[in-house]
């Protein structure tokens, strides 16, 4: 990638500039507070936006940082750019009210979308971060930050497992992560089903069986009792003498004798035949009725009459079940026993339920598999990353080398870098951290860790921007830097506040862009 052209129709103290770029060295020189910052900004958001903070963020953002100080709402600006050997150019506009972006290629005039991703693609996926901690350094940021470590990670387990560093580890990480939590909580919940399943069976089966020992409980007294009554039915086939004793204390409720409607029947017809007439006829029809009246109450004399102690005794003694019918006992033990059928067939499905609940079901085995899955994956992601990192440690240890070894004329012959950017510089056999050497030497380690990570991270070459990076840089190692950078990078954008850089390369004989 080359950018050819900037022009920054309003943005910060900057309005309606154009600058034209070239191969090579760029030197953007000035003084403080004129522009370099500005122009730097610009070229970051252009490739990759720029977005207003919300809240108390918004106060110091970026965004309200370079707010044009003229006309706020014409916040926008232009670059040009070549990349895969065709021409683009790329508008965007700031404001918060009217943002928009747009990307044309110049060569055959399509249009492209930025939103739906054709500029990333185009950048051969350059992303904020990498492009903060690889090809652009502000000032006074020479030190890459912990993404930098994350993504040579990412680099080495992609590149070397699948031989394509397109594959983001970190995502595939994150979503086996999430994968993982949704089949647990998937696993977690079916394993809550199952407990207040099998609750509320042993509930109902403490119910059920509640039942069944009640109804085993009434089935055996009412055999009981029906043997009982058969025993003494028994009895009282062998002992016939007990049957008139009962006859005795229960006498029959028909209580008019013979004898006694003959003498009614006498008494009315001598009435009717010795008493003159008229008279006879009402006599004998009053003696009659007499008689009827008498004969009906003494017939249901039962409805009045008092019973007799040895009845009244007799019913004392006598158990509440024996005066119960025997069909109706009969009907209650039929039904008592159907009834007890129906609660134990309830109770073995119940135990059968939970004999089912305990066994292990195949959704439970699927989301086991699944879950032991999802890990060995992570497990392997994460050995592989283990792995491979030593093979991309070396690697980024041989490309760091040669930069330090270049910048620093053979003082430093090797860089080691270890676990998360921890790093150390090899000089006459000694191991030195970089924390022992000069401030310099460690802006000239970080250097070399950013170019090193460039060549290794993307496919694609793209401009070195650094903004007052050489501070700290002696005359003779910054000599070596510029001739590094003429010699091995397409394009180099520097942005500085001292002339040394021009003299140097004037001194080289290295060509360069003064803007």
């Amino acid at each position: 990638m080359r950018i050819r052209q900037l022009i920054i129709k309003n943005f910060g103290k900057m309005k309606d500039k154009d600058v034209e770029l070239t191969g090579g060295i760029n030197l953007f020189y000035g003084r403080n507070e004129s522009g370099k910052s500005t122009i730097h900004t610009f070229i970051k958001s252009m490739l990759f936006g720029l977005e207003r903070g919300r809240g108390r963020a918004a106060v110091n953002d970026t965004f309200s940082m370079y707010e044009p100080w003229e006309n706020p709402n014409y916040y926008s600006g232009m670059l040009k750019f070549e990349s895969g050997g065709k021409r683009f150019c790329l508008s965007r506009n700031f404001d918060k009210y009217q943002r928009s972006a747009e990307l044309i290629c110049e060569d055959d005039g399509e249009e492209l979308s930025v939103a739906d991703g054709d500029l990333e693609m185009i950048l051969g996926g350059l992303t904020t971060s990498g492009y903060e901690n690889t090809v652009s350094i502000g000032q006074l940021r020479a030190e890459p930050g912990q993404p930098l470590a994350a993504e040579l990670k990412n680099y080495a387990s992609n590149y070397y497992a699948t031989g394509n560093s397109d594959i983001n580890l970190e995502k595939a990480t994150e979503a086996l992560k999430g994968r993982l939590r949704e089949q647990e909580r998937k696993a977690k919940e079916a394993l809550q089903r199952k407990h207040r399943s099998r609750e509320k069976i042993e509930l109902e089966a403490s119910y059920v069986w509640r039942d069944v020992h009640r109804l085993e409980g009434e089935q055996e007294r009412i055999s009981q009792e029906l043997e009982n009554r058969r025993e003494k039915e028994h009895q009282r086939k062998e002992e016939p003498e007990n049957k008139r004793v009962i006859d005795e204390l229960r006498p029959n409720k028909w209580r008019i004798h013979p004898v006694e409607i003959v003498l009614f029947a006498v008494a009315v017809v001598f009435a009717f035949a010795l008493i003159p007439k008229p008279w006879n006829y009402l006599v004998a029809i009053i003696l009659f009725l007499l008689c009827g009246i008498y004969v009906w109450n003494r017939m249901k004399i039962d409805k009045w009459a008092v019973k007799t102690e040895p009845e009244i005794i007799l019913e004392e003694i006598t158990p509440e079940e024996e005066k119960i019918p025997l069909d109706k006992l009969r009907w209650e033990l039929n039904h008592v026993r159907e009834e007890l059928q129906e609660r134990r067939v309830q109770y073995d499905n119940l135990k059968e339920q939970l004999e089912e609940l305990d066994e292990v079901s195949d959704l439970s085995r699927e989301q086991d598999r699944n879950i032991q899955a999802v890990r060995l994956a992570m497990e392997r992601i994460n050995g592989l990353a283990a792995k491979m990192q030593e093979e991309l440690e070396q690697r980024l240890d041989d490309k760091a080398s040669e930069i330090i070894d270049a910048i620093t004329g053979g003082k430093y012959t090797r860089l080691v870098v270890e676990d998360n950017l921890h790093m150390n510089l090899i000089s006459d056999g000694k191991k030195i951290p970089v924390e022992q050497v000069s401030r310099g030497t460690i802006e000239q380690t970080y250097f070399a860790l950013r170019m090193a990570s460039a060549e290794l991270l993307y496919e694609e070459e793209y401009p070195v921007i650094l903004d007052d990076t050489f501070v700290y840089y002696d005359d003779v190692r910054l000599e070596n830097t510029l001739k590094w950078l003429a010699e091995n990078k397409r394009q180099v954008i520097i942005f500085t506040c001292q002339e040394r850089e021009a003299r140097m390369l004037d001194k080289m004989g290295i060509r360069f862009c003064k803007c």
